[in-house]
């Protein structure tokens, strides 16, 4: 059974930074990464990972967000430097299973940056 556990989240003030972490279980993962949903709009992209290391970041993210990863421990990671209130959201952790390509989801964890 998959299973993707993140942690991390919280509230922090405008241009502080927070480090979001999910463990994954029960495959191995080609491609893992971070979405995010904010009130009233659609989950997005935020940064994702092939397991080469070759990455991909949203626009709003690249040059203050870093997405890194642990094979050996089946963890993922991103590194969030200089928030803004509008990186307030949920993060979903992503994960697609290098056997069956399935997609998995985390729980998601709230991540809320005060002005």
């Amino acid at each position: 059974q998959v299973q993707l556990v993140e942690s991390g989240g919280g509230l922090v003030q405008a241009g502080g930074s927070l480090r979001l972490s999910c463990d994954a279980s029960g495959s191995i993962f080609s491609a893992m990464g971070w979405y995010r949903q904010a009130p009233g709009k659609q989950r997005g992209l935020v940064a994702e990972i092939t397991r080469v290391g070759i990455t991909n970041y949203a626009d709003s993210a690249r040059g203050r967000f870093t997405i890194s990863r642990d094979n050996a421990k089946n963890t993922v990671y991103l590194q969030m430097n200089s928030l803004k209130p509008e990186d307030t959201a949920v993060y979903y952790c992503h994960a697609v299973s290098i056997w069956t390509r399935q997609d998995y989801w985390g729980q998601g964890t709230q991540v809320t940056v005060s002005s």
